[in-house]
């Protein structure tokens, strides 16, 4: 009979060997490897997939050419299950703490979960703009995710902000389905995959506006507008849109990370081992949310999954040495 579900009680009197916090590719791949080894492990996570579910289309991970990162999240978590580890999904976690030998996990939502071991594997924050206006038209025609919010923009006008492999998958979807799409870059080149950029570039929906930045987003009741400024010039203009998706990177949540009392690198990731083991005994880090002098940042699906493999092969062996 399977083990997974959705309802785990939100007090729970056993101690789990082990808890993942996070079900992206490093969360899911961490705990397919830990069933395989026979560790009671649990996950707790705000979704399923991170930010590989909200990729347009995956072209890079092997074995699964363009398929949709919804799709491949799907496909993860189905393996998972395969193994019968239960999963909390829509839970995010507020603190852990270190409590009679073990560590402890509370959620927003009211869970409390226990573990000889804690695998953190929550990813990263979406970055803003921080120009005026945006704050104010977020959900109102300002998006952080091309794949979520791109179908209420068919046939019209949208701007995508970024030059990375996300914001170019993100403008490539968004022509299928916009009127016309803008991609706005700081830069005068674009840092995502030479494919991505031939793609931009034969793409005639899709119009490149480099040495730009938006310094407002303009709208009352909903977004009617962007206003850039060339980063050479110093010109100024206004591109007429509905829709704003900003694609400008992600950032590790820091105060959770400091709360927990771990060592952090300068950007405020995780500073991990080789094995993905953190400064504090039981805790290992992997995926994005990890970081320092040993880990080599390349921040791709297969990356993470192979991060989740390490760490969990780390942590079984921690736990045979702690458990005798």
């Amino acid at each position: 009979m399977s083990r997974f579900r959705l309802d785990v009680p939100r007090e729970s009197r056993g101690v789990y060997d082990c808890i993942v916090v996070g079900a992206g590719p490093a969360g899911l791949t961490a705990a397919i490897y830990l069933a395989r080894f026979n560790v009671n492990v649990i996950i707790v996570s705000k979704d399923i997939g991170g930010q590989m579910a909200l990729a347009p289309l995956i072209d890079d991970y092997p074995g699964v050419p363009s398929v949709p990162g919804v799709k491949l999240a799907e496909m993860f978590e189905e393996h998972v299950k395969k193994y019968g580890v239960p999963i909390i999904v829509g839970d995010s976690v507020k603190t852990i703490t270190r409590e009679n030998n073990v560590w402890c996990v509370e959620t927003e939502g009211g869970r409390r979960l226990c573990s000889y071991i804690v695998i953190l594997a929550i990813g990263s924050i979406k970055r803003r703009l921080n120009v005026p206006g945006e704050d104010r038209l977020i959900g109102r025609g300002i998006s952080y995710c091309a794949i979520c919010d791109g179908p209420f923009f068919r046939n019209k006008v949208v701007a995508v902000v970024g030059g990375g492999n996300s914001a170019l998958t993100s403008a490539l979807y968004l022509a299928t389905i916009a009127k016309k799409v803008y991609l706005i870059h700081r830069r005068d080149s674009f840092r995502a995959f030479p494919y991505y950029v031939e793609k931009i570039r034969s793409n005639q929906k899709i119009e490149p506006i480099i040495n730009s930045i938006v310094v407002e987003i303009l709208g009352e009741n909903k977004v009617t507008g962007v206003r850039i400024r060339n980063v050479i010039s110093g010109e100024e203009k206004i591109l007429e849109v509905d829709g704003v998706f900003i694609e400008i990177g992600s950032e590790p949540p820091k105060e959770l990370l400091k709360s927990i009392g771990l060592e952090l690198d300068e950007m405020g990731y995780v500073a991990v081992n080789h094995d993905m083991s953190t400064n504090l005994p039981g805790i290992y880090a992997c995926g994005d949310v990890a970081g320092g002098k040993h880990k080599y940042r390349f921040e791709q699906i297969i990356t993470a999954a192979a991060e989740g493999a390490i760490a969990a092969d780390a942590a079984y062996k921690y736990l045979l040495k702690i458990k005798g």
